[in-house]
């Protein structure tokens, strides 16, 4: 197995926890300021109705069961040793304090769970939520993961995301005060931005130096406004190709510190309208170890620290 030439995060939790380490998706119940929190948003344009990452999770479910399902088919398909419980569809810090100190106390009470993931919006991030979130840094391996997409506002407007760039900056610097690890989340192909506004967006992550990055490729969803205007022929997509250049370049201007947390994604099949080449995952992926291989670069070659 060829080295790779960026850091992975699956790699570092396995030297963190001498051990095989996986995410469990968790479905709490929680809403979003976007959808049910007295906006006139009805969602953002790309998200389908059960929220980023529903598929397949039970959301009537008690987490600890939830968990202990997940935990049983992590050990069998991937030898899986211990797991973070990722709090993951729509926003996991809408709701009170005591709410979420509950959500997040029957997870960590789970046999072998060793972390926390909190999923959830930068205008979901007040004061007393950040506060607690800095306890469970204290306790426990932590990360706060972060929808932002992009840094224009522009797009940010256009994709009714409710919240600007700059509201992003003071959620990022409030976290990070109270030590928080924060991995922020990135679409790449969104509507309307060329090469330059997507690595304008890498260079501004490199910049602030994030702990970490999630690079998602645009999926067009059935029951969306984002796949109704697919389907009116005024949203176009990446080819495999481009995508994969685009992320190599994205890599190359990142901080070498920065962990990767994941490079595509492949989006719910039963409504997936386009691009139909991301279900094949690993092909992409190996298509980007071979893009970098190609180059002879590896990440932050081009980071200007």
């Amino acid at each position: 197995m060829r080295k790779k030439a960026f850091r992975l995060y699956s790699t570092y939790l396995k030297q963190c926890f001498g051990g095989r380490v996986h995410k469990i998706s968790i479905d709490a119940g929680f809403g979003c300021p976007n959808r049910d929190g007295g906006r006139d948003a009805h969602g953002c344009l790309f998200c389908d109705p059960g929220g980023s990452g529903a598929v397949g999770i039970e959301r009537n479910e008690p987490i600890p069961v939830q968990i202990e399902r997940a935990k049983e088919l992590m050990r069998r398909k991937y030898r899986a040793k211990y797991f973070i419980a990722y709090f993951q569809p729509f926003s996991n810090t809408f709701a009170p304090v005591e709410v979420l100190r509950d959500c997040y106390d029957q997870a960590l009470a789970v046999d072998d769970v060793v972390g926390l993931a909190v999923g959830t919006r930068p205008d979901c991030l007040p004061t007393e939520v950040l506060d607690l979130l800095a306890e469970y840094h204290q306790q426990t391996y932590f990360w706060l993961e972060i929808g932002l997409q992009t840094v224009h506002d522009k797009t940010l407007n256009f994709l009714q995301r409710g919240h600007d760039y700059q509201c992003f900056l003071d959620a990022h610097q409030q976290a990070k005060e109270r030590g928080i690890k924060v991995c922020v989340h990135l679409i790449l192909g969104l509507p309307g931005e060329t090469r330059e506004d997507i690595l304008a967006t890498a260079e501004e992550m490199a910049r602030l130096q994030v702990d970490g990055v999630k690079l998602h490729l645009l999926h067009v969803l059935e029951g969306t406004p984002l796949g109704d205007l697919y389907k009116q022929g005024q949203v176009s997509m990446f080819e495999m190709e481009d995508y994969v250049e685009l992320v190599v370049d994205v890599i190359e201007r990142l901080p070498p510190d920065t962990l990767i947390q994941r490079l595509t994604g492949d989006g719910p099949r039963h409504i997936l309208l386009a691009p139909l080449w991301s279900m094949n995952k690993w092909e992409v992926l190996n298509a980007i170890d071979d893009e970098l291989e190609k180059r002879g670069t590896r990440q932050g070659d081009k980071f200007r620290g």
